[in-house]
């Protein structure tokens, strides 16, 4: 008979396969950070810097304060010291070095793509894909910027901005280039040799080994899911996703389980629960998230788990925002129970708080428990005051307790 488990327990087993409900270190430093970043799998990237670039956020979501410095050490170290490197996982993202070969399918679907495409961009840019490449070759890795000012300079052809960056961001997605870190935030360009050791080039993984074991990371991280949950994790398609569960489950590594209400119309739905994922009997979070942490990211998936209705309003016109620009989940509990439209003004050395929004069924003390979070944010970034704005249910409360 398949496990049935509560939608709470499944919270519950979902946070904490996130790394939420342990006690926080008192100094989290590098071994933590690289223990949470494998444990997770990836680091979702994005160039939006409002409040906090989204990748150093999941960390101080379940670590609370820590030195970015450390995780920039992690994800833009090159060579022997590298443990990290950058792949389209989820989109772009952070992913442990050794993780690199199991994409290879997904670049050479990239690659396949693009030669059967008519009119795709590399086809009538073969000049300058090779001698992007010959340039790599010949002065080492350099960022985008550098290489087109290098284009400029050419007696042939010119090349501009967009020219260049489009080329190294199609070979980067074949895998005829990977990241050698960042400069400023830039991704510098590599050949794979330069970079990576012969180990790591020789690895050849099938790609339905790649699938397995991606779907098996998926798991671990997700703790509990559906087919879909796991499948986006990593961006596979849900049929190899469901070989790979059936793999799984037969090996006894996922356990089928029933959540009411997961299914259509809130009946039962099929999940899978990882064998070594915890079952907490309790969840004692409390964080803001990026809009792009593996919690909420997939947005049916956090409305399936915490009834949380999640959009992103970066994209939207300010008129027709609801909730701000930069708004982040507010986790209390296991329950999301609102979202904080979050600035750092770092001229002024203020955290902004430009709305604050308390979910209807919220707990009442939803302020006196976010106000704390929001002073160790401030502190984190550095900042020596926090100013919040009149707009939304959860201000007034919060304007009083951080006055």
């Amino acid at each position: 008979m398949v496990q049935s488990l509560s939608p709470a327990l499944a919270r519950r087993v979902a946070l904490a396969a996130q790394g939420f409900g342990r006690p926080a270190p008192a100094a989290p430093g590098i071994r933590q950070l690289d223990a949470l970043v494998t444990r997770l799998g990836l680091l979702q990237i994005d160039s939006v810097n409002v409040f906090e670039r989204s990748h150093y956020l999941p960390a101080f979501s379940r670590l609370g304060g820590y030195d970015k410095a450390q995780l920039d050490r992690l994800t833009f170290a090159v060579g022997k010291q590298a443990r990290f490197t950058e792949y389209w996982a989820h989109e772009a993202s952070f992913v442990p070095l050794e993780s690199w070969p199991l994409f290879a399918w997904r670049m050479d679907g990239f690659r396949e793509r693009s030669a059967r495409t008519p009119g795709a961009w590399s086809q009538g840019n073969r000049p300058m894909l090779d001698w992007l490449l010959a340039e790599l070759a010949s002065t080492g890795p350099l960022p985008a910027s550098a290489i087109e000012h290098d284009a400029n300079k050419r007696s042939g052809p010119w090349w501009g901005w967009s020219d260049v960056k489009s080329g190294l961001e199609t070979l980067f997605r074949w895998g005829d280039v990977v990241t050698a870190g960042r400069s400023r935030f830039e991704r510098v360009y590599a050949l794979p040799g330069q970079v990576l050791s012969q180990e790591l080039l020789a690895r050849r993984v099938h790609r339905d080994d790649a699938h397995r074991e991606l779907v098996r990371r998926s798991a671990r991280a997700h703790g509990i899911g559906t087919a879909k949950d796991f499948a986006d994790y990593f961006r596979l398609k849900t049929p190899a996703t469901l070989v790979a569960i059936r793999e799984l489950e037969d090996a006894g590594e996922l356990i089928p389980v029933v959540v009411p209400g997961w299914g259509p119309g809130g009946t039962p739905g099929a999940a899978w629960l990882h064998r070594d994922a915890r079952l907490p009997r309790a969840m004692d979070a409390a964080a803001v998230l990026s809009p792009f942490d593996p919690v909420v990211w997939d947005r049916a998936r956090a409305l399936r788990l915490f009834g949380f209705h999640y959009r992103i309003e970066i994209y939207t016109p300010e008129p027709k925002r609801v909730f701000g620009y930069y708004s982040l989940p507010i986790l209390l509990g296991d329950t999301l129970v609102g979202r904080v439209d979050l600035k750092n003004d770092r001229q002024a050395g203020v955290l902004r708080v430009q709305a604050a929004w308390a979910e209807a069924d919220a707990p009442a003390d939803t302020a006196e428990r976010l106000a704390p979070v929001l002073r160790a944010t401030a502190l984190w970034q550095g900042l020596t005051e926090i100013t919040v704005a009149p707009r939304g249910t959860l201000a007034p409360a919060l304007a009083a307790l951080l006055a």
